[in-house]
C-alpha cells in the first residue's frame, strides 16, 4: 500500500500516517526491499541486572499480606520496615510487584478517591419535572458578612421558579422554599425531581422529611464536582455577571432581596436564554415558545425567498427545543 501510494506520488511520511506507522517501523520491517516478518516476538531481551529475584518478590507479598500491613500502602510499609531494620526493597518496587499480583487495590477502611458513582440521569420533557436548587454567596459592604442566596430553577424552561436570601444557610429556610414553591406551581405531591449539590442544607433531615411529606424525588451531586449541577452553577454565574449586580456589596438584607426580586423577574420575563432558542423563560414554562419559534420560521422562510442569494445553508434553525437532560448517561457504540 505504502509503494502504490509513493508511485502514484504521495510522500511517504503521509502515506505511513494514513495506516498508523512511521517511517522507521517501515524501514524496520523491510529488508532487500521484501517484507519480513515481526521479529518484536522472538527479540533478545536480557534481564535487568538488577530486577528483583522470584525469592524477593514472594517477601514482598508476604510482607505486604501480614496483619500489621494489609491495610496499608507500600508508602507507609516502607518506611515502618526501615524503622524496624528492614530493607527489602523501595516503594516504587513494592507498586510494581503488587501491581503484577493484582493486589494493588485500596487498602484502607476510607472509601477510595473517586468512588461516588455518577449520580442518576433524569430527562424532562416539560415544565416541573426536574428542578435544581443551590445556594451561593452575595457579600455586603461589610468585610466578612455574607447574605445566602437560595434558588431553584426548573431545568426545562430554565425559570427561576423560588428564590430567597437570608442573612444564614439552614435546612429550615430552604425546606420553606421548597414548599411555598411546590404550591405556587401546583406540583405537590407530582414527584418532582430536585436535584442538589451534597451542603449541610440539602442533607438535613429537615429538608429530607420535607420533599418526603410534599412527594419530591431527592438527587445529588458527587461531592466536589460541580458539573453534575450545570444548571444552578450556569444561572448563578448569570446572577452575579449581570450588569446590575452591585459589586461593593449590598448594604443590607433588604437590599439584597429586593435587588434579586428585580432580577428574577427580568430573567423570567425578560431575558431571552440561548438555550431555550432565545425565547423568555416564562413563556417556554407556560408552553408559549412553540408558537414564538413557528412564527420566527415563517418570518425566515418569506425572507429567504425574498432575496435567496443571501441563504446559501438554509435559513436559521428555530425549531422547538425538545427534551432537557440532567447528567445523561454516557451513550457509547460498540465498534
Amino acid at each position: 500500500m505504502i509503494d502504490n501510494a509513493v508511485t502514484s506520488g504521495a510522500r511517504k511520511e503521509k502515506a505511513c500516517e494514513e495506516i498508523g506507522l512511521s517511517i522507521r517501523t517501515l524501514q524496520r520491517w523491510q529488508e532487500g526491499g521484501e517484507i519480513i516478518g515481526d521479529k518484536r516476538p522472538i527479540a533478545d531481551r536480557p534481564q535487568p541486572p538488577n530486577k528483583l529475584t522470584e525469592e524477593e518478590q514472594q517477601a514482598i507479598l508476604a510482607i505486604s499480606n501480614q496483619e500489621e500491613y494489609a491495610n496499608l500502602g507500600p508508602s507507609q510499609i516502607v518506611p515502618m520496615l526501615a524503622d524496624n531494620g528492614q530493607y527489602i526493597a523501595s516503594e516504587s518496587s513494592f507498586y510494581r510487584v503488587l501491581k503484577a499480583n493484582n493486589q494493588l487495590t485500596h487498602r484502607g477502611k476510607e472509601k477510595p478517591k473517586g468512588s461516588r458513582a455518577k449520580p442518576r440521569g433524569y430527562t424532562a420533557t416539560g415544565p416541573n419535572q426536574v428542578w435544581t436548587w443551590d445556594i451561593s454567596y452575595c457579600p455586603s459592604t461589610v468585610i466578612g458578612r455574607f447574605f445566602y442566596l437560595y434558588m431553584i430553577i426548573d431545568i426545562f424552561s430554565r425559570k427561576i421558579v423560588g428564590w430567597e436570601v437570608h442573612d444564614s444557610e439552614s435546612g429550615d429556610y430552604a425546606a420553606k422554599l421548597l414548599e411555598r414553591t411546590l404550591w405556587a406551581e401546583k406540583c405537590v405531591k407530582q414527584n418532582v425531581v430536585l436535584h442538589s449539590d451534597n451542603g449541610s442544607p440539602m442533607k438535613c433531615l429537615t429538608m429530607q422529611s420535607k420533599m418526603l411529606e410534599m412527594g419530591v424525588i431527592g438527587s445529588r451531586s458527587r461531592p466536589g464536582v460541580s458539573n453534575d449541577n450545570p444548571y444552578s452553577e450556569s444561572l448563578f454565574r448569570t446572577v452575579k455577571y449581570s450588569h446590575r449586580w452591585p459589586s461593593e456589596g449590598f448594604k443590607s438584607l433588604e437590599d439584597a432581596r429586593t435587588w434579586v426580586k428585580d432580577f428574577a423577574n427580568w430573567y423570567n420575563n425578560e431575558h431571552r436564554h440561548s438555550r431555550i432558542k432565545f425565547v423568555i423563560p416564562a413563556q417556554r414554562h407556560h408552553g408559549e415558545d412553540k408558537a414564538i419559534l413557528a412564527k420566527r420560521r415563517e418570518l425566515y422562510k418569506k425572507a429567504q425567498k425574498i432575496n435567496p442569494n443571501r441563504w446559501s445553508n438554509g435559513t436559521r434553525n428555530w425549531d422547538e427545543i425538545g427534551e432537557v437532560e440532567l447528567n445523561p448517561e454516557n451513550k457509547k457504540e460498540a465498534a
